[in-house]
């Protein structure tokens, strides 16, 4: 287990207001930078490949924008549950769980452009750094303390307030 691993496991019941926003603008920027890619510059990139390398890249365009779409429900879910309009306890339903992203084939990835690969490689880096939250979510909990939630809505409220 590297250094890195022990962080994050470290981080599994300190999953923040802060963190959270952090990740979210994280991967709206990611989601950002792909659409833009991927409907625009990327078309070009995309005509020079070979007709299989540009099979590849429609479905690797298709996992990123799968990851992302699973990170921002994720993190909207934890939004919801620091907020008190979700019960913590109800973030162990499979629904409220990480979905589930296909991993790329580096074979594929190394025929992709570049910029193609910068994406794909951010998109599963984001993907996996949530995922180990998610999965350290599944330690037993003591019960929510109310008085936490409310110290998590003021807190957001007064980040909220000042930033806005």
């Amino acid at each position: 287990m590297t250094e890195s691993d022990e962080e994050w496991q470290g981080m599994e019941a300190r999953i923040t207001p802060r963190l959270i926003d952090s990740l979210y603008t994280e991967a709206m920027l990611l989601a950002d930078e792909a659409r833009a890619y991927f409907d625009e510059t990327g078309r070009d990139d995309r005509q020079l490949l070979e007709p299989f390398a540009r099979v590849g890249f429609a479905c690797e365009s298709l996992k990123v924008t799968t990851r992302i779409m699973h990170i921002v429900a994720w993190l909207l879910t934890q939004k919801a549950v620091e907020s008190g309009e979700i019960r913590s306890v109800d973030g162990r339903r499979p629904e409220r769980r990480l979905g589930h992203a296909n991993e790329s084939d580096p074979a594929v990835i190394v025929q992709m452009p570049e910029a193609a690969q910068r994406l794909i490689n951010s998109s599963a880096d984001l993907y996996s750094r949530i995922k180990r939250l998610d999965e350290g979510q599944l330690v037993d909990e003591p019960a929510p303390s109310p008085a936490r939630a409310l110290m998590g809505r003021l807190e957001r409220d007064f980040i909220w307030n000042r930033d806005g």
